[in-house]
């Protein structure tokens, strides 16, 4: 990795934390983004990295269950990963499934509370509009992406 090629896998890492991943998990998936050839090995991700390899197992499971990146077929037995077009729009796509979830949990939450405690209802309401406000765009959204991809490629 060339400086300017750490700098990049530093701040991914960084910016995985924020959203609740891990800084190696943010650091691999920016890797795998910009290495050459674009499918790597367990032991070459952990050489670039610079972390042992059963914690780039780990977090390339995790990216694989995610839909982020996948595995390889290999002529050895070694594993190999690459990035999933997609894999963003798929993270997505499962946050939005547990938004549609927590309407039904928010909808009990209500149901259970009496008109005599109004803090509480509004700030259960609140919650319920914010997730049914993001929530009832969302179908349109990734129709509006699948669009514009199909004519940026």
């Amino acid at each position: 990795m060339n400086l300017p090629e750490i700098e990049f896998v530093d701040r991914m890492g960084l910016i995985m934390e924020r959203l609740g991943g891990t800084r190696t998990m943010g650091r691999l998936y920016a890797w795998l983004m910009v290495c050459d050839p674009p499918d790597q090995s367990l032991t070459e991700l952990a050489t670039e990295l610079g972390v042992s390899k059963t914690a780039v197992s780990t977090v390339a499971r995790q990216l694989e269950l995610s839909g982020m990146a996948e595995r390889v077929p290999s002529s050895t037995r070694e594993h190999r990963y690459r990035v999933v077009a997609g894999g963003w729009a798929q993270i997505m796509r499962v946050q939005f499934a547990i938004l549609k979830q927590s309407l039904d949990t928010l909808d009990f939450g209500l149901s259970i509370l009496g008109d005599d405690r109004p803090g509480q209802r509004s700030r259960l309401e609140d919650t319920r509009e914010f997730f049914a406000f993001i929530l009832q765009d969302s179908d349109e959204m990734f129709e509006r992406w699948k669009e514009y991809r199909e004519k940026t490629s």
